[in-house]
């Protein structure tokens, strides 16, 4: 199997032996708190689950500066994006060398993990809005990536952690969340070899899947991670519960038996388009993928990025030797009517835009609120019937 990023063997943060972590929870009573913005408490979600290997916490200003604009630690360590722990009144801490980190995102907000403080140190405004222009490429407040991270603070506390929990996605999401650690072993349960993951935070229509059974075959991959993200999105984004409903009934229904693996991760969306990109290859690779599917405008949001910027990031900021992981570089696909199936776009000749089933996000929103499916080259019966529901509720609220 793949090697982790940057060791030989995954260093999940989570603590997994129960006399040290009841210890800790016993520890944590005693020490200063601090509440963690979402963010953050992700960033400790992710770093538990083997995720962000080989980090071993949240990084110090001069880590952060440098993965923003060199896309590496001052240590040398490759690396995409600041994974960082910043606050906007760090006066409960100050001082302290051990602190208990809560949880913004369960109700009366538990330790999430126990941090031992290496340094806080203040972010200026200018340096947070240059680690912010070249995370996003914009600094437009309206980007949904840029509001948070400009929002978060000043003070950067950075260290070691150890995590206790997995905050609300394993109870949430018994059936979705896993582990790097547990994606491993199960790719190993079922010996796949080569395997190829998928990032969604949408419900899959009939692209979609034909794209990850294009990589499939063309990679000769024994298997296919559908890896969801269950955290924080935009406003207008479709919840997780609902999402994980379609893609199961999709892989039920027009899947062969052990080709598919159903899965997702806690972490909140950074709408960060290459950057992101090149993170959902590092995570991938430490759950065991040897190639991530990056498709048009991928991790992407509103205008902000050109359609292949997330795939041409691999050749212009990816040194290489990098990452062991691989990319499945789609184009569009959609579904052709004078071939009866679904195409990268950009294979099909003698193609013009009206021999595609093409519909807008807005068209297929309204649709599916109207209790209309879309067709069915555009999107699965089955699919579509979870999505009715769904729009029909949220409409009947509003």
């Amino acid at each position: 199997m793949i090697k982790p990023h940057g060791s030989d063997q995954l260093k999940p943060l989570f603590v997994d032996d129960a006399s040290r972590r009841a210890a800790l929870a016993k520890e944590a009573e005693s020490l200063p708190s601090l509440l963690l913005n979402s963010a953050a408490a992700a960033n400790a979600v992710m770093l538990g689950a083997g995720y962000f290997n080989p980090l071993t916490g949240y990084m110090n200003l001069a880590d952060a500066l440098s993965v923003a604009d060199k896309l590496h630690t001052t240590a040398g360590l490759f690396w995409p994006v600041p994974i960082v722990n910043i606050a906007k009144d760090v006066s409960a801490i100050k001082g302290a060398k051990r602190i208990a980190l809560r949880d913004p995102n369960v109700e009366g907000h538990p330790v999430l993990a126990v941090m031992t403080v290496d340094a806080i140190e203040t972010v200026t405004d200018e340096q947070l809005r240059s680690m912010a222009a070249q995370i996003f490429g914009t600094l437009d407040e309206n980007h949904p990536g840029v509001g948070t991270f400009l929002g978060l603070g000043n003070q950067v506390i950075s260290g070691p952690i150890e995590v206790l929990n997995y905050s609300y996605f394993q109870s949430e999401f018994p059936e979705t969340f896993r582990t790097a650690v547990e994606i491993r072993n199960e790719i190993a349960r079922r010996g796949w070899k080569k395997v190829v993951a998928f990032q969604t935070r949408n419900p899959m229509h009939r692209a979609h899947e034909e794209l990850c059974r294009m990589a499939q075959e063309r990679l000769g991959a024994d298997g296919i991670v559908i890896h969801m993200l269950l955290g924080k999105l935009k406003k207008g984004d479709i919840p997780a519960s609902v999402r994980d409903a379609c893609i199961r009934k999709m892989v039920e229904v027009y899947f062969p038996p052990n080709t598919v693996m159903i899965t997702g991760y806690g972490f909140d969306m950074l709408y960060a388009g290459p950057r992101e990109a090149v993170l959902h290859a590092v995570f991938r690779q430490n759950m065991g993928c040897d190639y991530l599917i990056v498709g048009r405008d991928h991790a992407g949001v509103g205008d902000y990025y050109g359609a292949f910027d997330a795939q041409t990031i691999f050749d212009e900021k990816v040194p290489a030797g990098a990452l062991k992981i691989e990319i499945f570089r789609a184009d569009n696909t959609a579904y052709s009517k004078k071939l009866n199936r679904v195409v990268m776009m950009r294979e099909a000749e003698d193609h013009t835009k009206d021999d595609f089933v093409t519909l807008s996000g807005t068209k297929v929103r309204e649709m599916l609120g109207n209790g209309i499916a879309p067709p069915p080259e555009f999107s699965r019966p089955e699919v579509a019937k979870i999505l009715m529901e769904y729009y029909q509720i949220e409409d009947a609220k509003s």
